[in-house]
């Protein structure tokens, strides 16, 4: 481990998360489909956050490399996904972020989001962590639905020894046998013991990997529940994907909250997070 040690509570644009700070929403859609769509799901995601008084981070992905099917739609790719989240931040003042995949990318895309996100699959990839600590941008790493929550100590400590200070681990979900995944909530706490915020994904943890056959599946209706008992244990963020027609969404569809549900499930959200004292 570095001798460094990271923020106990992150700072993403104008929004500090970590312990007695508010609960962070990062959401958006899993991926950019057009830019009039993108926009629109951000507008309507800025005015929930006016509403509710919560900050929001507003997430697209550019491209999906890790799609189950080669033939599945992956995104605008990078240049033209960049200059779309960027628009975005402009047209709404949310700070964004987005995936990234390989390390030649996270230089581009430190310059135009607030914060970066390692996916899941990616969590132990040392040369992608460091070159996103390079960009000097807080850094989002999904823990690997293969990792236990103590090995993430590692993830820190590369980010760390990179020179990134504000990093966050994400919970969500871990492999139970061919196509589910399972939550073990313990993992929240354990993960905060590292000395970082959490952040929980509730759309990708009740997915079905590989559960369509040539896609990933996924229980909608799961969500909200296990939502909420991350918010009980006391998260810091919490992860939701959002899309006004989810079953006409290209990635993750079956995952996601529609777009007109969302503010109603934050509301119950913030409502526990008052009620649980955290």
């Amino acid at each position: 481990m570095a001798t460094e040690k990271p923020n106990t509570v992150a700072t993403i644009g104008p929004h500090r998360c970590g312990a007695g700070e508010p609960l962070l929403l990062i959401a958006g859609p899993c991926v950019i489909q057009t830019e009039a769509l993108t926009l629109s799901i951000a507008e309507s995601l800025a005015a929930m956050s006016q509403r509710l008084s919560v900050p929001v981070v507003f997430k697209a992905s550019f491209d999906k490399a890790n799609r189950t099917s080669s033939g599945a739609y992956r995104g605008p790719g990078q240049d033209e996904g960049l200059r779309i989240l960027e628009k975005v931040r402009d047209a709404t003042g949310l700070p964004v972020t987005t995936d990234v995949h390989e390390s030649h990318q996270a230089a581009a895309v430190g310059q135009a989001c607030d914060v970066l996100q390692v996916p899941a699959f990616l969590a132990r990839q040392t040369d992608l962590l460091i070159a996103c600590a390079a960009t000097g941008r807080p850094v989002n790493v999904k823990k690997g639905q293969f990792m236990a929550p103590g090995d993430m100590k590692h993830v820190v400590g590369k980010l760390v020894e990179g020179g990134c200070r504000d990093v966050l681990l994400c919970e969500r979900g871990t492999f139970f046998g061919y196509g589910r995944l399972v939550n073990d909530f313990r993992a929240i706490p354990e993960m905060q013991a590292l000395g970082v915020p959490v952040v929980y994904d509730a759309t990708h943890s009740v997915q079905e990997p590989g559960g369509l056959g040539g896609a990933t599946g996924g229980r909608r209706e799961m969500v909200e529940p296990l939502a909420r008992a991350a918010v009980a244990v006391g998260v810091n963020a919490v992860f939701l994907e959002t899309h006004p027609n989810p079953d006409d969404s290209p990635s993750d569809g079956p995952n996601m909250v529609p777009l007109d549900k969302l503010p109603a499930l934050v509301e119950r959200l913030l409502a526990i997070r008052q009620a649980a004292g955290v």
